[in-house]
């Protein structure tokens, strides 16, 4: 089943691609179909932006689609930067990581987690997939390692004591709130066969 995945982000399109080849997903990157495909985050949860994304391009690209919305939420800052992770303030990665460095500057309390939802749209009748991952940790001192992205080197995932930029991909691939979600997205696709009815309606029925 080909999927497109309502992104430009090309680090979660290689991590989202393997996660789910294993359940007969072909996902295709939806910055090479539609370039210039750009949808306002309106939402005010993880789960209403990603619907927002994959139903838009879902119309777009006349297939089903893949959204993911995810953030970083800091309990000292109240749940912030939260769904404007992406977009707390200008600029680079770098320049979100030192603004939040900023904002924990002196507090002790540094518990943090890493929240993903991902949302399936499909064409026809059925109704939208969407489960939601978690992971736990804190926000370290300074920015530590250099592989990942976005907040990646100031977060300690609990049970660690590196940084997902500092343990790289392959554990980050197991343990992440976006690999949490992958998994559960995985398990239900591989519970359900995709069929269509004469009429062209797909429909998802209970696998063996």
């Amino acid at each position: 089943m080909k999927i497109v995945l309502a992104s430009g982000n090309a680090n979660k399109y290689k991590e989202m691609k393997e996660a789910l080849a294993p359940a007969g997903i072909e996902l295709l990157f939806g910055k090479e179909l539609i370039p210039e495909l750009d949808v306002e985050e309106t939402g005010s949860t993880y789960a209403e932006n990603s619907l927002l994304k994959a139903r838009a391009w879902a119309e777009a690209a006349g297939m089903s689609a893949l959204a993911d919305d995810s953030g970083l939420e800091v309990e000292a800052l109240g749940g912030l930067p939260g769904i404007n992770s992406a977009r707390i303030v200008s600029g680079s990665d770098a320049d979100r990581t030192g603004w939040l460095l900023g904002e924990l500057k002196g507090r002790e309390n540094r518990n943090a987690r890493f929240v993903a939802c991902l949302t399936v749209v499909f064409t026809g009748s059925a109704q939208p997939l969407s489960v939601t991952g978690y992971c736990g940790g804190k926000i370290a001192e300074e920015p530590r390692g250099d592989s990942g992205f976005g907040y990646d080197p100031v977060f300690i995932p609990d049970g660690y004591d590196k940084s997902f930029a500092e343990l790289g991909a392959e554990i980050k691939e197991k343990i992440s709130h976006r690999a949490k979600a992958l998994a559960a997205l995985r398990q239900l696709f591989m519970r359900f066969n995709r069929t269509e009815s004469k009429g062209g309606v797909q429909i998802f029925r209970a696998g063996k």
